[in-house]
Formats: C-alpha cells, structure tokens, sequence
C-alpha cells in the first residue's frame, strides 16, 4: 500500500513537472541594448529557467513596427503567455488586442498601457522614485549653496506613463524647495551624442544651470563629456535614474550625485511569477509596484547586495 502511494505521488509529481515545461513564454522588450531591458530579460530567463518554461525573448530595436511583428511571431507561435514592455503606452493597446483575439494572456512589464486587458502589470514606483531621488539633488544643491540654480532635464518619452510619472515626481521635489526647472528635452535617438547634445545645449543656454537630470542611465558618459568639455564639473551636477554597473563607483567618488535605481532583474522575475500563478489558478496580483532606490554616496556602501542582484542582475555576489 506504501509503495503504491509513493507511486501515485512520485507520478503526479512528474505529470507537473511535464505540464510546467510545456509552457512557452515570449517577452517582447522595446530594445534589448539597453541594459535595464538586457536585465529584465535576465530576471525572466532567471525565473522561467525555474518553472523548468520556455522563453524566447523579441528586441523590438525601440521601433513599434517592429513590436507589431514580434507580436503576429508570438501569436503564430501560439505561445502560453505574452510578457511585454512596450515601445510606448499607445503602442502596448494594439499588443493587448491582438493578444486578445488570439487568447493569448498578457503581462506588461513596466511601461504601461492606455488602454487593453493584460492578467497583470509590474512597474516601479516611478513617481514616488523619482520624487526621492529629487530630494537627493535638493539636499546637494542646498549643501553647496546652489538653491538659487536651476535644474534641466534629459527625458525619456513622454508619451509613456513612466515618464510621465517621473517628471511629475521629480519636480515635485523641486518645487517643494523652490528650485526652478530650465528645461525638458525628450530622448528620440537614444544615443550618447543625443545627451552630450542636449547636455551641452543647456549648459550654454541657462548660465545658472545647476544640475542636469537624466530619465534614463545608458547614455550618462554623453552629459558627463559635456559638462567636462565646458569645464562645469564643479559648477552643473549629474543625477540619474537606473544605473549602470558604473555607477558603483561614479556614486562612490561623487561624479554622479546619485541615482533613482529600478530593480529590473527582480521585475522580470516576477513578471514570471505571476504567469506561474496563472497557469496554476492561483492568485494573480493585477497590479504590482516595485521600490525604487534613491542611492546617494550616503547609502550606496548599505545598499550594495541589492544593487548587485536586483537592479545590475549579477547573480554571485561576492
């Protein structure tokens, strides 16, 4: 009777197993070459890897043409589930749509939709973030002096909903201290030369300029040429949101005052989980906000185990 027991257990056991590997994910990211998207598909990988799930990842090369093809590829695949950061949050409607039709579930994974059904969406608190890494410039600008300066920034899109958010958050911070925004320019290359461009623009513009706030992380070497080609290391401030593997030490030694970091690894990783849940009819959180951490040379050293794991996605630490 025992031995027949363990048999049964043993066998649902190996049905399970069997049934998890069936499953097939695709992850559709806006661009693969920037490293938060190239760590979010790590943390995917990572979790899937687990569930013993197949997961193919599409760069969508930050074009919505593109994304609409590796979309009609995952459908004629006739995967399990769609995980999928969008070019844009106009664009994910039309993901969402066709996932639909094909009744395919979806899970958006931080950019957001204006619209559609998806089982789950897992952002950042991108407004709260940004607002205390804000906070972090406002206490820099009041400890040199800098109060009467202004702050321009490099932005992301804002036609998505993080970068709307992120604005919102960040000037807030600035207002509560009576700090004056210069100036927005939006990111449309994504290029180094992009920022060093519009870096150096601001700075020749607004001789108050202060600090210079980049939405993004991949392309902070290009406002740092500027601001040293001008000789302004000491008189225009560089603060960021996500980070680099870099920014250890840039933190450390103050060339960056501080940085707003997502935790990209961690999103993707649960992204996975939820399908997980899904497939297995438990519960599915609809919606999931992630932390963001405001890291200053202040709490960089405290901070470094979760820096290295979940934002830079470098699974031994040493």
């Amino acid at each position: 009777m025992f031995k027949f027991r363990f048999f049964i257990i043993f066998m649902f056991f190996v049905i399970s197993l069997a049934n998890a590997s069936e499953k097939k994910l695709v992850y559709i990211v806006s661009d693969i070459r920037i490293p938060f998207w190239e760590i979010m598909s790590k943390g995917v990988k990572n979790k899937a890897k687990k569930f013993s799930y197949d997961v193919e990842v599409y760069s969508s090369s930050n074009s919505a043409k593109i994304e609409l093809q590796n979309t009609i590829k995952a459908i004629k695949k006739n995967v399990d589930g769609i995980i999928v950061s969008p070019t844009n949050s106009s664009a994910c409607v039309t993901i969402l749509k066709l996932a639909k039709e094909a009744k395919i579930p979806v899970i958006i994974l931080d950019i957001g939709t204006d619209s559609g059904e998806y089982i789950s969406y897992i952002s950042s608190d991108n407004k709260k973030g940004a607002y205390n890494i804000g906070k972090v410039l406002v206490k820099k600008m009041q400890e040199l002096g800098y109060e009467n300066g202004s702050v321009a920034i490099v932005a992301i899109p804002q036609k998505r909903l993080n970068g709307q958010q992120r604005t919102r958050g960040f000037l807030k911070a600035l207002n509560e201290a009576g700090i004056k925004g210069a100036d927005l320019k939006q990111q449309i290359t994504w290029t180094q030369e992009e920022t060093y461009s519009y870096t150096k623009e601001f700075i020749l513009k607004y001789p108050n300029l202060r600090a210079v706030w980049l939405q993004g992380s991949d392309r902070y070497q290009g406002a740092l040429d500027a601001i040293n080609e001008l000789d302004k290391q000491k008189e225009v401030l560089l603060i960021t949101f996500d980070a680099e593997p870099e920014f250890i030490k840039l933190i450390q030694d103050e060339t960056l005052v501080g940085s707003a970091m997502q935790q990209p690894f961690l999103m993707g990783q649960e992204a996975v989980n939820q399908f997980y849940n899904y497939f297995n009819n438990k519960k599915v959180k609809k919606n999931i906000q992630m932390p963001i951490l405001a890291i200053s040379k202040d709490n960089i050293e405290d901070n470094l185990l979760i820096i290295k794991r979940n934002v830079l996605g470098i699974k031994e630490l040493k």
